[in-house]
Protein backbone atom coordinates (compact mmCIF):
# COMPACT_ATOMS: atom_id res chain seq x y z
CA UNK A 1 0.00 0.00 0.00
CA UNK A 2 1.21 3.54 -0.70
CA UNK A 3 2.59 5.04 2.26
CA UNK A 4 1.26 8.09 1.11
CA UNK A 5 -1.75 7.25 0.93
CA UNK A 6 -1.80 6.26 4.09
CA UNK A 7 -0.69 9.55 5.85
CA UNK A 8 -3.32 11.15 4.06
CA UNK A 9 -5.92 8.97 5.05
CA UNK A 10 -7.97 10.64 7.92
CA UNK A 11 -7.75 8.36 11.24
CA UNK A 12 -11.03 6.41 12.65
CA UNK A 13 -12.85 7.54 15.28
CA UNK A 14 -12.59 5.24 18.57
CA UNK A 15 -15.54 3.55 19.46
CA UNK A 16 -16.86 3.24 23.22
CA UNK A 17 -17.42 6.11 25.74
CA UNK A 18 -14.73 8.12 27.12
CA UNK A 19 -13.03 11.50 26.76
CA UNK A 20 -12.59 12.62 22.99
CA UNK A 21 -9.09 13.56 22.45
CA UNK A 22 -7.64 16.32 20.34
CA UNK A 23 -6.38 15.24 17.03
CA UNK A 24 -2.66 15.91 16.23
CA UNK A 25 -1.11 16.39 12.93
CA UNK A 26 1.56 13.59 12.17
CA UNK A 27 4.26 15.82 10.88
CA UNK A 28 4.75 18.21 13.84
CA UNK A 29 2.74 21.14 15.56
CA UNK A 30 1.63 23.46 13.18
CA UNK A 31 3.28 27.30 13.16
CA UNK A 32 0.94 30.33 14.38
CA UNK A 33 -0.56 31.95 11.50
CA UNK A 34 1.58 35.42 10.37
CA UNK A 35 0.41 38.40 11.75
CA UNK A 36 -1.07 40.61 9.37
CA UNK A 37 -0.20 43.47 8.34
CA UNK A 38 -1.70 46.83 6.49
CA UNK A 39 -0.13 47.51 2.60
CA UNK A 40 0.57 51.05 4.33
CA UNK A 41 3.09 49.16 6.49
CA UNK A 42 4.49 47.48 3.92
CA UNK A 43 5.19 50.20 1.90
CA UNK A 44 6.92 52.16 4.82
CA UNK A 45 10.57 53.58 4.54
CA UNK A 46 10.38 52.84 8.32
CA UNK A 47 9.78 49.28 8.08
CA UNK A 48 12.86 48.66 5.07
CA UNK A 49 14.85 50.01 7.17
CA UNK A 50 14.21 48.68 10.34
CA UNK A 51 14.48 45.27 8.18
CA UNK A 52 17.80 46.18 6.43
CA UNK A 53 19.35 46.92 9.85
CA UNK A 54 18.14 43.28 11.55
CA UNK A 55 20.12 41.82 8.41
CA UNK A 56 23.15 43.55 8.58
CA UNK A 57 23.48 42.82 12.65
CA UNK A 58 22.90 38.95 11.53
CA UNK A 59 25.30 39.22 9.20
CA UNK A 60 27.83 41.53 10.46
CA UNK A 61 27.42 42.08 14.32
CA UNK A 62 30.86 43.44 15.62
CA UNK A 63 30.25 46.27 12.11
CA UNK A 64 26.35 46.65 13.17
CA UNK A 65 27.43 47.63 16.86
CA UNK A 66 29.88 50.23 15.63
CA UNK A 67 27.75 51.82 13.29
CA UNK A 68 25.03 52.30 15.63
CA UNK A 69 25.18 55.13 17.77
CA UNK A 70 22.76 58.10 19.26
CA UNK A 71 21.38 59.71 16.16
CA UNK A 72 21.38 63.48 16.94
CA UNK A 73 17.42 64.76 16.74
CA UNK A 74 15.71 67.45 17.33
CA UNK A 75 14.89 66.88 20.51
CA UNK A 76 18.63 67.57 22.26
CA UNK A 77 20.03 69.67 19.72
CA UNK A 78 19.31 73.22 18.17
CA UNK A 79 18.77 72.36 14.57
CA UNK A 80 17.59 76.13 13.68
CA UNK A 81 20.93 76.51 12.21
CA UNK A 82 21.27 75.47 8.39
CA UNK A 83 25.27 74.90 9.11
CA UNK A 84 24.20 72.55 12.53
CA UNK A 85 22.28 70.70 10.16
CA UNK A 86 24.32 70.37 7.40
CA UNK A 87 27.22 69.17 9.46
CA UNK A 88 24.81 66.56 11.42
CA UNK A 89 23.72 65.28 8.32
CA UNK A 90 27.45 65.09 7.29
CA UNK A 91 28.30 63.34 9.97
CA UNK A 92 25.96 60.57 9.60
CA UNK A 93 26.75 60.14 6.30
CA UNK A 94 30.68 59.92 7.21
CA UNK A 95 29.04 57.10 9.74
CA UNK A 96 27.42 55.06 7.04
CA UNK A 97 29.98 55.24 4.67
CA UNK A 98 32.38 54.05 7.30
CA UNK A 99 30.24 51.07 8.47
CA UNK A 100 29.96 50.22 4.87
CA UNK A 101 33.90 50.09 4.22
CA UNK A 102 34.37 48.34 7.15
CA UNK A 103 31.59 45.48 5.80
CA UNK A 104 33.30 45.58 2.56
CA UNK A 105 37.01 45.04 3.66
CA UNK A 106 35.81 41.95 6.15
CA UNK A 107 34.04 40.42 3.16
CA UNK A 108 37.31 40.88 0.81
CA UNK A 109 39.51 39.89 3.49
CA UNK A 110 37.55 36.74 4.62
CA UNK A 111 39.89 34.22 7.02
CA UNK A 112 42.99 35.62 4.69
CA UNK A 113 46.51 35.77 6.73
CA UNK A 114 47.09 38.81 4.44
CA UNK A 115 44.35 41.47 4.91
CA UNK A 116 44.10 44.53 3.01
CA UNK A 117 43.04 47.80 5.07
CA UNK A 118 40.71 50.37 3.67
CA UNK A 119 41.55 53.04 6.60
CA UNK A 120 42.69 55.85 3.73
CA UNK A 121 39.78 55.59 2.34
CA UNK A 122 37.51 56.22 5.23
CA UNK A 123 35.84 59.44 6.14
CA UNK A 124 36.03 60.13 10.38
CA UNK A 125 35.04 63.35 11.50
CA UNK A 126 37.44 65.05 13.49
CA UNK A 127 35.64 65.41 16.76
CA UNK A 128 33.56 62.12 16.34
CA UNK A 129 36.04 59.56 15.95
CA UNK A 130 34.96 55.96 15.74
CA UNK A 131 38.61 54.30 15.44
CA UNK A 132 41.07 53.00 18.87
CA UNK A 133 43.89 54.06 19.97
CA UNK A 134 45.08 51.08 19.04
CA UNK A 135 44.75 51.51 15.32
CA UNK A 136 47.14 53.99 14.50
CA UNK A 137 49.53 53.82 11.23
CA UNK A 138 52.94 54.36 11.77
CA UNK A 139 52.58 56.44 8.94
CA UNK A 140 50.40 58.71 10.51
CA UNK A 141 53.35 59.01 13.15
CA UNK A 142 56.12 61.05 13.03
CA UNK A 143 58.38 58.35 13.35
CA UNK A 144 59.59 56.37 10.44
CA UNK A 145 60.57 52.67 11.30
CA UNK A 146 62.11 52.50 7.51
CA UNK A 147 64.40 55.82 8.43
CA UNK A 148 67.33 55.13 9.97
CA UNK A 149 68.11 57.30 13.06
CA UNK A 150 70.44 59.73 12.67
CA UNK A 151 73.46 59.47 15.23
CA UNK A 152 74.34 62.00 17.71
CA UNK A 153 76.52 65.13 17.19
CA UNK A 154 79.50 65.10 18.14
CA UNK A 155 80.22 68.63 20.07
CA UNK A 156 82.60 71.42 18.74
CA UNK A 157 85.39 70.50 21.71
CA UNK A 158 85.03 66.85 20.29
CA UNK A 159 84.53 64.82 23.16
CA UNK A 160 80.87 63.37 24.87
CA UNK A 161 81.37 62.68 28.76
CA UNK A 162 83.72 62.66 31.13
CA UNK A 163 86.48 60.63 33.08
CA UNK A 164 86.21 56.98 31.87
CA UNK A 165 83.08 57.54 30.13
CA UNK A 166 84.45 59.89 27.79
CA UNK A 167 83.69 59.39 23.60
CA UNK A 168 85.51 61.12 21.28
CA UNK A 169 84.57 61.61 17.51
CA UNK A 170 87.29 58.84 16.69
CA UNK A 171 85.11 56.36 18.25
CA UNK A 172 84.29 53.24 16.54
CA UNK A 173 80.72 52.89 17.33
CA UNK A 174 80.43 56.18 16.41
CA UNK A 175 81.68 56.18 13.03
CA UNK A 176 80.63 53.11 12.22
CA UNK A 177 77.01 54.37 12.70
CA UNK A 178 77.96 58.15 11.07
CA UNK A 179 79.28 55.76 8.01
CA UNK A 180 75.88 53.57 8.17
CA UNK A 181 73.90 57.07 7.84
CA UNK A 182 76.04 58.38 4.85
CA UNK A 183 75.57 55.40 2.80
CA UNK A 184 71.96 57.37 2.36
CA UNK A 185 74.12 59.65 -0.06
CA UNK A 186 74.70 56.72 -2.71
CA UNK A 187 73.33 57.25 -5.89
CA UNK A 188 69.63 55.70 -5.99
CA UNK A 189 70.64 52.79 -8.16
CA UNK A 190 73.42 51.45 -5.57
CA UNK A 191 71.48 48.81 -3.02
CA UNK A 192 72.31 49.81 0.33
CA UNK A 193 69.57 48.04 1.70
CA UNK A 194 67.16 49.05 4.65
CA UNK A 195 68.81 47.30 8.09
CA UNK A 196 65.60 47.86 10.16
CA UNK A 197 66.36 46.36 13.56
CA UNK A 198 70.21 46.36 13.57
CA UNK A 199 72.39 48.72 14.97
CA UNK A 200 75.06 48.96 11.89
CA UNK A 201 78.55 50.22 12.47
CA UNK A 202 80.50 50.23 9.12
CA UNK A 203 84.28 50.36 9.60
CA UNK A 204 86.11 53.44 7.84
CA UNK A 205 87.73 50.79 5.32
CA UNK A 206 83.96 48.78 4.41
CA UNK A 207 82.70 52.42 4.20
CA UNK A 208 85.81 53.86 1.47
CA UNK A 209 85.52 50.58 -0.03
CA UNK A 210 81.81 51.02 -0.81
CA UNK A 211 81.47 54.63 -1.44
CA UNK A 212 84.59 54.16 -4.06
CA UNK A 213 82.16 51.76 -5.91
CA UNK A 214 79.12 52.93 -5.95
CA UNK A 215 81.28 56.27 -7.77
CA UNK A 216 82.42 53.63 -9.92
CA UNK A 217 79.07 51.93 -10.60
CA UNK A 218 77.77 55.72 -11.42
CA UNK A 219 80.35 56.42 -13.47
CA UNK A 220 79.47 53.14 -15.59
CA UNK A 221 76.17 53.77 -15.88
CA UNK A 222 76.57 56.95 -17.33
CA UNK A 223 79.01 55.70 -19.81
CA UNK A 224 76.47 53.05 -21.20
CA UNK A 225 73.84 55.58 -21.48
CA UNK A 226 76.09 57.99 -23.02
CA UNK A 227 77.25 55.06 -25.46
CA UNK A 228 73.63 54.15 -25.77
CA UNK A 229 72.54 57.44 -26.86
CA UNK A 230 75.67 58.02 -29.24
CA UNK A 231 76.39 55.21 -30.52
CA UNK A 232 74.74 52.83 -33.38
CA UNK A 233 73.61 49.32 -32.37
CA UNK A 234 72.58 46.07 -33.92
CA UNK A 235 69.43 47.32 -36.31
CA UNK A 236 69.36 50.50 -35.04
CA UNK A 237 70.82 54.08 -35.28
CA UNK A 238 71.63 56.82 -32.54
CA UNK A 239 69.48 60.31 -32.30
CA UNK A 240 72.05 62.00 -34.87
CA UNK A 241 72.25 59.32 -37.35
CA UNK A 242 68.34 59.34 -37.67
CA UNK A 243 67.88 62.73 -38.22
CA UNK A 244 70.70 62.94 -40.99
CA UNK A 245 68.04 60.12 -42.41
CA UNK A 246 65.07 62.71 -41.99
CA UNK A 247 66.43 64.95 -43.96
CA UNK A 248 67.47 63.54 -46.59
CA UNK A 249 63.38 62.07 -46.59
CA UNK A 250 62.62 65.30 -46.09
CA UNK A 251 64.40 66.63 -49.07
CA UNK A 252 62.77 64.08 -51.27
CA UNK A 253 65.65 62.94 -52.06
CA UNK A 254 64.74 59.47 -50.47
CA UNK A 255 60.67 58.32 -50.82
CA UNK A 256 60.82 56.21 -48.06
CA UNK A 257 62.65 53.81 -45.84
CA UNK A 258 61.46 50.29 -45.58
CA UNK A 259 63.89 48.42 -43.21
CA UNK A 260 66.74 46.59 -41.92
CA UNK A 261 68.28 44.33 -45.01
CA UNK A 262 71.98 43.39 -43.88
CA UNK A 263 74.19 43.72 -40.60
CA UNK A 264 77.50 43.50 -40.22
CA UNK A 265 81.05 44.25 -38.07
CA UNK A 266 81.71 47.81 -39.46
CA UNK A 267 78.06 48.65 -40.89
CA UNK A 268 74.27 48.90 -41.14
CA UNK A 269 72.47 48.66 -44.09
CA UNK A 270 68.91 49.85 -44.75
CA UNK A 271 66.33 49.58 -47.89
CA UNK A 272 65.12 52.62 -49.28
CA UNK A 273 63.08 53.95 -52.02
CA UNK A 274 64.84 56.76 -53.94
CA UNK A 275 62.95 60.13 -54.75
CA UNK A 276 63.58 62.95 -56.67
CA UNK A 277 67.35 64.45 -57.00
CA UNK A 278 67.94 67.96 -55.31
CA UNK A 279 69.46 70.97 -56.79
CA UNK A 280 72.80 70.66 -55.09
CA UNK A 281 73.26 67.58 -57.26
CA UNK A 282 72.17 66.31 -60.36
CA UNK A 283 72.53 62.57 -60.13
CA UNK A 284 69.65 60.39 -61.26
CA UNK A 285 68.59 58.99 -57.80
CA UNK A 286 67.90 55.49 -58.38
CA UNK A 287 64.43 53.58 -57.76
CA UNK A 288 65.75 51.70 -54.92
CA UNK A 289 69.00 52.61 -52.58
CA UNK A 290 70.74 51.07 -49.92
CA UNK A 291 71.70 52.92 -46.69
CA UNK A 292 74.97 52.23 -45.31
CA UNK A 293 75.53 53.45 -42.01
CA UNK A 294 78.78 53.19 -40.13
CA UNK A 295 78.73 51.60 -36.87
CA UNK A 296 80.14 54.46 -34.42
CA UNK A 297 80.38 52.47 -31.34
CA UNK A 298 84.36 52.26 -32.55
CA UNK A 299 84.65 48.54 -31.21
CA UNK A 300 85.17 47.40 -34.30
CA UNK A 301 87.70 49.93 -35.58
CA UNK A 302 90.07 50.15 -33.21
CA UNK A 303 91.95 47.21 -34.76
CA UNK A 304 91.58 48.17 -38.50
CA UNK A 305 93.23 51.36 -38.54
CA UNK A 306 95.97 49.96 -40.14
CA UNK A 307 93.87 50.31 -43.74
CA UNK A 308 94.17 53.78 -43.03
CA UNK A 309 97.04 55.42 -41.25
CA UNK A 310 99.28 53.46 -43.71
CA UNK A 311 97.10 54.36 -46.93
CA UNK A 312 98.94 57.54 -48.24
CA UNK A 313 95.51 59.23 -49.36
CA UNK A 314 94.55 59.64 -45.91
CA UNK A 315 97.45 59.54 -44.05
CA UNK A 316 97.78 63.05 -43.52
CA UNK A 317 94.49 63.35 -42.06
CA UNK A 318 94.78 60.29 -39.80
CA UNK A 319 94.97 61.11 -36.21
CA UNK A 320 94.38 57.97 -33.34
CA UNK A 321 93.97 60.87 -30.57
CA UNK A 322 90.32 61.23 -32.50
CA UNK A 323 89.15 57.81 -33.46
CA UNK A 324 85.80 59.22 -33.70
CA UNK A 325 86.68 60.72 -37.44
CA UNK A 326 87.82 57.35 -38.45
CA UNK A 327 84.85 56.13 -38.82
CA UNK A 328 84.07 58.99 -41.12
CA UNK A 329 86.95 58.69 -42.84
CA UNK A 330 86.01 54.75 -43.45
CA UNK A 331 82.96 56.26 -45.15
CA UNK A 332 84.37 58.81 -47.40
CA UNK A 333 87.04 55.85 -48.01
CA UNK A 334 84.25 53.19 -50.01
CA UNK A 335 83.11 56.13 -51.64
CA UNK A 336 86.19 57.23 -53.08
CA UNK A 337 86.87 54.31 -54.37
CA UNK A 338 83.46 52.66 -55.11
CA UNK A 339 83.87 55.83 -57.62
CA UNK A 340 87.23 54.51 -59.21
CA UNK A 341 85.51 51.30 -59.64
CA UNK A 342 82.12 52.98 -61.74
CA UNK A 343 84.74 54.76 -63.57
CA UNK A 344 86.59 51.20 -64.68
CA UNK A 345 83.61 49.65 -65.40
CA UNK A 346 83.49 47.09 -62.58
CA UNK A 347 79.78 46.26 -61.54
CA UNK A 348 79.64 47.80 -58.23
CA UNK A 349 77.26 49.81 -55.88
CA UNK A 350 76.64 53.36 -57.35
CA UNK A 351 77.21 56.10 -54.92
CA UNK A 352 74.59 58.61 -54.62
CA UNK A 353 75.73 60.69 -51.36
CA UNK A 354 77.75 60.77 -48.63
CA UNK A 355 76.78 62.72 -45.54
CA UNK A 356 78.83 62.31 -42.47
CA UNK A 357 78.93 58.30 -41.76
CA UNK A 358 75.93 57.71 -44.08
CA UNK A 359 76.52 56.46 -47.54
CA UNK A 360 73.83 55.80 -49.78
CA UNK A 361 74.21 53.90 -52.71
CA UNK A 362 72.15 51.98 -55.76
CA UNK A 363 70.41 48.41 -54.77
CA UNK A 364 71.80 45.49 -56.11
CA UNK A 365 68.66 43.41 -56.15
CA UNK A 366 64.94 43.68 -56.84
CA UNK A 367 61.88 44.70 -55.25
CA UNK A 368 63.98 45.08 -51.64
CA UNK A 369 65.25 41.73 -51.63
CA UNK A 370 68.72 42.19 -51.93
CA UNK A 371 70.88 39.68 -54.26
CA UNK A 372 71.98 36.70 -53.21
CA UNK A 373 76.24 36.22 -51.96
CA UNK A 374 78.27 34.07 -53.97
CA UNK A 375 78.31 31.64 -51.30
CA UNK A 376 74.63 31.65 -51.43
CA UNK A 377 73.65 31.45 -54.46
CA UNK A 378 73.63 27.39 -56.71
CA UNK A 379 75.30 27.97 -60.07
CA UNK A 380 75.22 25.69 -62.38
CA UNK A 381 78.84 24.93 -63.44
CA UNK A 382 78.71 26.72 -66.47
CA UNK A 383 78.06 30.03 -64.63
CA UNK A 384 80.16 28.81 -62.02
CA UNK A 385 83.15 29.10 -64.60
CA UNK A 386 82.10 32.20 -65.93
CA UNK A 387 81.98 33.74 -62.85
CA UNK A 388 85.45 32.73 -61.89
CA UNK A 389 86.71 34.22 -65.39
CA UNK A 390 84.51 37.74 -64.53
CA UNK A 391 85.92 37.84 -61.29
CA UNK A 392 89.72 37.18 -62.30
CA UNK A 393 88.82 40.22 -64.78
CA UNK A 394 87.31 42.27 -62.27
CA UNK A 395 90.58 41.42 -59.92
CA UNK A 396 93.07 42.60 -62.72
CA UNK A 397 90.87 45.84 -63.64
CA UNK A 398 90.73 46.49 -60.11
CA UNK A 399 94.73 46.13 -59.46
CA UNK A 400 95.68 48.22 -62.98
CA UNK A 401 92.87 50.66 -63.56
CA UNK A 402 92.11 51.26 -60.33
CA UNK A 403 95.19 51.06 -58.48
CA UNK A 404 93.62 48.96 -55.71
CA UNK A 405 93.52 46.05 -54.16
CA UNK A 406 90.08 44.90 -52.58
CA UNK A 407 91.76 43.40 -49.13
CA UNK A 408 88.60 41.71 -48.41
CA UNK A 409 87.57 39.48 -50.89
CA UNK A 410 85.93 36.47 -50.70
CA UNK A 411 82.39 34.87 -51.57
CA UNK A 412 81.17 36.93 -48.72
CA UNK A 413 81.34 40.02 -50.75
CA UNK A 414 81.04 39.37 -53.92
CA UNK A 415 76.97 39.21 -55.32
CA UNK A 416 75.15 37.57 -58.30
CA UNK A 417 72.37 39.62 -60.16
CA UNK A 418 71.41 39.79 -63.44
CA UNK A 419 73.91 37.17 -64.57
CA UNK A 420 76.87 38.67 -63.22
CA UNK A 421 79.09 39.14 -60.15
CA UNK A 422 79.03 42.74 -58.59
CA UNK A 423 81.39 43.50 -55.89
CA UNK A 424 80.58 45.19 -52.50
CA UNK A 425 82.30 46.42 -49.35
CA UNK A 426 85.03 48.09 -50.53
CA UNK A 427 85.80 50.32 -47.54
CA UNK A 428 88.93 48.99 -46.35
CA UNK A 429 90.74 48.41 -50.00
CA UNK A 430 93.59 49.98 -50.57
CA UNK A 431 96.68 51.07 -53.09
CA UNK A 432 98.92 48.43 -53.74
CA UNK A 433 101.51 50.75 -52.40
CA UNK A 434 100.11 50.23 -48.88
CA UNK A 435 102.96 48.72 -47.03
CA UNK A 436 101.13 45.62 -46.81
CA UNK A 437 98.75 45.97 -50.01
CA UNK A 438 101.13 42.63 -51.65
CA UNK A 439 99.79 40.58 -48.41
CA UNK A 440 96.15 41.71 -48.84
CA UNK A 441 96.17 41.12 -52.61
CA UNK A 442 97.83 37.56 -51.99
CA UNK A 443 94.99 36.71 -49.09
CA UNK A 444 92.21 37.62 -52.00
CA UNK A 445 93.48 35.55 -54.46
CA UNK A 446 93.56 32.47 -51.53
CA UNK A 447 89.99 33.22 -50.93
CA UNK A 448 89.20 33.18 -54.35
CA UNK A 449 91.17 30.19 -55.53
CA UNK A 450 89.96 27.90 -52.97
CA UNK A 451 86.29 29.03 -53.14
CA UNK A 452 86.06 27.98 -57.13
CA UNK A 453 88.28 25.34 -56.67
CA UNK A 454 85.67 23.68 -54.01
CA UNK A 455 82.94 24.75 -56.27
CA UNK A 456 84.26 22.41 -59.13
CA UNK A 457 86.01 25.07 -61.47
CA UNK A 458 88.64 22.66 -63.20
CA UNK A 459 90.39 25.89 -64.96
CA UNK A 460 90.99 27.90 -61.21
CA UNK A 461 94.24 29.09 -60.84
CA UNK A 462 95.88 28.08 -56.97
CA UNK A 463 96.44 31.24 -55.04
CA UNK A 464 100.08 32.06 -56.49
CA UNK A 465 99.45 31.76 -59.61
CA UNK A 466 96.42 33.73 -59.45
CA UNK A 467 98.52 36.36 -57.66
CA UNK A 468 100.96 36.62 -60.30
CA UNK A 469 97.92 36.94 -63.01
CA UNK A 470 96.54 40.08 -61.32
CA UNK A 471 99.95 41.99 -60.31
CA UNK A 472 102.06 40.47 -63.32
CA UNK A 473 105.04 40.47 -61.20
CA UNK A 474 106.14 36.91 -61.98
CA UNK A 475 107.51 36.20 -58.46
CA UNK A 476 109.22 32.50 -58.78
CA UNK A 477 109.04 30.38 -55.43
CA UNK A 478 108.34 26.52 -54.92
CA UNK A 479 106.52 26.68 -51.80
CA UNK A 480 103.81 28.82 -49.97
CA UNK A 481 106.46 30.45 -47.17
CA UNK A 482 108.98 31.70 -49.67
CA UNK A 483 106.28 33.20 -51.88
CA UNK A 484 105.24 34.81 -48.92
CA UNK A 485 108.72 35.66 -48.15
CA UNK A 486 109.41 37.03 -51.49
CA UNK A 487 106.11 39.36 -51.28
CA UNK A 488 107.23 40.83 -47.98
CA UNK A 489 110.44 41.74 -49.43
CA UNK A 490 109.47 43.76 -52.24
CA UNK A 491 107.04 45.18 -50.01
CA UNK A 492 109.86 46.55 -47.78
CA UNK A 493 111.77 48.04 -50.69
CA UNK A 494 108.36 49.67 -51.91
CA UNK A 495 107.89 51.58 -48.44
CA UNK A 496 111.75 52.55 -48.58
CA UNK A 497 111.41 54.11 -51.68
CA UNK A 498 108.05 56.07 -51.28
CA UNK A 499 109.62 57.63 -48.02
CA UNK A 500 112.87 58.28 -50.10
CA UNK A 501 110.90 59.67 -53.16
CA UNK A 502 107.53 60.79 -51.34
CA UNK A 503 104.18 59.14 -52.85
CA UNK A 504 104.33 60.92 -56.17
CA UNK A 505 107.16 58.60 -57.04
CA UNK A 506 105.04 55.35 -56.36
CA UNK A 507 102.28 56.39 -58.46
CA UNK A 508 101.21 54.27 -61.36
CA UNK A 509 102.68 55.06 -64.67
CA UNK A 510 99.78 55.93 -67.23
CA UNK A 511 100.32 52.67 -69.20
CA UNK A 512 98.81 50.51 -66.20
CA UNK A 513 102.37 49.12 -65.72
CA UNK A 514 102.62 47.45 -61.48
CA UNK A 515 104.39 49.89 -59.46
CA UNK A 516 107.72 50.87 -58.22
CA UNK A 517 108.19 47.29 -56.31
CA UNK A 518 108.20 45.19 -59.09
CA UNK A 519 111.12 47.13 -60.56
Amino acid sequence: MDPVGVAAAPAPAEAGPGPAWPRKCPWGAAKGAPLSCSLADVMSEQLAKELQLEEESAAFPAAAAVAEGPFVTGENIDTSSDLMLAQMLQMEFDREYDAQLRREEKKFNGDSKVSISFENYRKVHPFDSDSSEDEVDWQDTRHDPYRADKPTTTPKKGFIGKGKDITTKHDEVVCGRKNTARMENFAPEFQVGDGIGMDLKLSNQVFNALKQHAYSEERRSARLHEKKEHSTAEKAVDPKTRLLLYKMVNSGMLETITGCISTGKESVVFHAYGGKSTNEEDKVIPPECAIKVFKTTLNEFKNRDKYIKDDYRFKDRFSKLNPRKIIRMWAEKEMHNLTRMQNAGIPCPQVVILKKHVLVMSFIGQDQAPAPKLKDVKLSSEDMKKAYYQVLHMMQQLYKECNLVHADLSEYNMLWHEGKVWLIDVSQSVEPTHPHGLEFLFRDCRNVSQFFQKGGVTEALNERELFNAVSNLNITADTEVDFQAEIEALEKMNEDHVQKHGKKASAFPGDGDPPVCGE
